[in-house]
């Protein structure tokens, strides 16, 4: 994941209640059209209930930038 990630999960989650799961999440960001990209950053969240956006823009996983896993140099 990357901080674009961070950045997509923010946007898909604007307007949603929290607090909130997971689950309810990735339900909420389906419902609004969230690209796959940013679905399968919120996958990857911790399964918990988050308290508000910033916690789970927080939770993103993060990885190096790059081409592959790891960070591969573009």
């Amino acid at each position: 994941m990357t901080r674009r990630d961070d950045l997509r999960v923010d946007k898909a989650l604007q307007g949603a209640d929290f607090p909130a799961d997971r689950r309810t999440l990735l339900t909420y960001a389906q419902e609004r059209g969230a690209d796959e990209e940013t679905l399968e950053a919120m996958r990857a969240l911790p399964e918990r209930t988050y308290a508000r956006a910033s916690e789970v823009v927080d939770a993103v996983p993060q990885e190096p930038e790059g081409d592959r896993p790891g960070g591969v140099e573009r």
